[in-house]
């Protein structure tokens, strides 16, 4: 094999036995979960750290979480797959000291320590903080919807189990119909044929029954809906066919793209996150005033009044769904309001004045028209009843002042769709086609702070690289 590189023997022996630590590089990102991990106080997390004193001795909580880390950081989440690791990757033996916990004892762990997990991840955020990543204190915000480990077929509501009903109950009227059809045949053959028929029947009676039972839990729940093998799983409405899962918030960084915070929630839409989301992400940056851009899915009165009042500042369009522009009317836009007169000006010249006020759903609505509406002639394209009356909230000059500022900064969106769609896209590339690998509300938050604390950890790395990291965590 000449002119070729050829490799050594493998019976090979050396004088001297080659060391782990020689394989692993020292800007390796396994030496900076090393680091991290032996850095931070996980008692103080939430982590068990003292051994019971009978018993076969159990894994540190380090050795756990450095797998799991190691695991979400390389694309590899299946507790056998980290297991098969532990024994062929030479960075898993480095890291672990060659230890090789089974399966079962991997998998355990996020399931036993969700807090703890989702507090190293805050932990995480906050060296983010020390080391002035947030500095423009400027954050998008948005949703995106995650899979649970729950098929559409398992989840039911109302209208699914009505559906499902209807069905059977047309199955058994076909299969006794066929049963009467068969009495007239040859005595063997319709004996047979009839036996089968009553079985399918049967079944489907006990599937009734099943679905009975189902009905009156699901008549139990808040939402009218369950799902079968994850309880916390719910049907959410997308841009394609829908999904049974978890909506997922998170509002991150415009400059660096780092994840500041996020959260896990079981609602199908994004209209009361804003404010939330927004003081969470606030309380994080340390920030007196915080920059917030959304898209139109999150735009609420109630939210953006309470982000105004909390000193952060919104950006995020207001839906267009006027049913008075829907039947080619003038909408409310077309109305300008005088705030020295508390009057709006219509499109016909005339003065709406203020009539009366009063408490809808919680808000005060103040109420306006004009008199001169009946003897106008451009009536037919304003309304089709006897008076154009509009509608003004008490806080109303909140929405308008965050309408004022997107058509100064009209860029905002464009920002919007850079930063915060980057980060969901690349996750979900990472889980697969099949997202979450846990069930229930907290164990799914544990898995999702595994996987922002693995995104967040790769974009400063690759802000600073390992070594400058390494020394900021043993400073």
């Amino acid at each position: 094999m000449k002119r070729f590189v050829e490799g050594e023997s493998r019976l090979q022996s050396t004088l001297f036995p080659d060391q782990l630590d020689d394989y692993i590089a020292e800007d390796n990102p396994v030496r900076v979960i090393d680091v991290f991990v032996d850095e931070m106080d996980l008692c103080k997390m939430g982590f068990k750290v003292i051994p019971a004193d009978t018993g076969r001795p159990s894994y540190h909580p380090t050795t756990m979480l450095k797998i799991y880390i190691y695991g979400y950081l390389n694309r590899v989440q299946s507790s056998r797959r980290l297991e098969h690791e532990t024994q062929r990757n030479v960075e898993l033996m480095w890291l672990l000291g060659r230890l090789n916990p089974d399966f079962k004892t991997i998998a355990d762990f996020p399931k036993n320590n969700p807090k703890a997990i989702q507090s190293v991840c805050r932990e995480f955020v906050m060296i983010c903080r020390k080391l002035d990543l947030f500095s423009d204190a400027f954050v998008a915000i948005d949703g995106s919807k995650f899979k649970a480990v729950n098929h559409r077929d398992l989840n039911l509501t109302r209208a699914k189990l009505k559906y499902r009903l209807n069905l059977i109950n047309e199955s058994i009227a076909k299969y006794l119909s066929q049963i009467d059809s068969a009495d007239r045949q040859e005595a063997l053959v319709a004996k047979v044929r009839v036996e089968r028929l009553e079985n399918k029947i049967s079944t489907l009676k006990e599937e009734v029954k099943r679905l009975n039972k189902i009905e009156v839990a699901l008549e139990a729940t808040p939402d009218k809906q369950i799902s079968l093998t994850d309880p916390d799983a719910r049907s959410m409405k997308t841009r394609g066919t829908g999904v049974v899962g978890y909506n997922i918030q998170a509002a991150v960084d415009t400059k660096h793209h780092i994840i500041v915070t996020h959260e896990v929630t079981n609602i199908g839409n994004d209209r009361a996150q804003l404010s939330r989301i927004a003081k969470q992400a606030k309380k994080v940056v340390g920030s007196g005033n915080l920059r917030v851009v959304a898209d139109r899915g999150y735009y609420r009165g109630e939210e953006i009044l309470e982000c105004e009042q909390s000193g952060i500042t919104t950006f995020l369009p207001k839906p267009q769904t006027s049913g008075n522009q829907a039947k080619g009317l003038f909408g409310k836009r077309d109305f300008v309001y005088r705030p020295e007169s508390d009057t709006y000006d219509c499109p016909g010249g005339e003065q709406a004045i203020y009539r009366f006020s009063r408490e809808e759903k919680g808000k005060v609505i103040k109420r306006y028209w004009s008199s001169a509406c009946s003897s106008c002639s451009i009536k037919p394209q304003c309304t089709t009843g006897q008076y154009r009356r509009i509608s003004r909230w008490e806080h109303e000059t909140v929405l308008e002042a965050v309408d004022a500022r997107l058509e100064r900064q009209s860029d905002m969106m464009k920002i919007r769709r850079s930063t915060v769609e980057h980060p969901f896209g690349t996750i979900k590339y990472w889980m697969g086609s099949t997202h979450f690998q846990m069930k229930t509300l907290k164990k799914v938050g544990a898995e999702m702070s595994l996987h922002v604390l693995a995104y967040n950890l790769k974009r400063v790395l690759k802000i600073m690289g390992a070594v400058p990291l390494m020394k900021v965590l043993t400073a």
